[in-house]
């Protein structure tokens, strides 16, 4: 399984997230904007610095990049 943090994935690139890391306070903020295990994401917007904009579950939601580098995730084409 090749798992890397959000923040690794460009613009565009979609994949599955495997895990969560940090605490149980950032974990329960995802979860309510609908970021978790197993939820599919789509990287709307990643420049290399600066928050990233993402969709999961018909949603669009920006996270600061150290949030997003918490969160693992397995790249699926398409």
């Amino acid at each position: 399984m090749n798992v890397r943090p959000l923040t690794d994935f460009p613009s565009g690139s979609r994949g599955r997230v495997q895990r969560l890391l940090g605490g149980r306070m950032l974990s329960q903020r995802l979860a309510g904007l609908g970021l978790t295990v197993g939820a599919m994401v789509e990287v709307l917007q990643n420049y290399g610095r600066g928050p990233l904009i993402v969709s999961v579950r018909d949603t669009r939601i920006a996270l600061g990049r150290g949030q997003a580098d918490k969160v693992l995730v397995e790249p699926r084409d398409g």
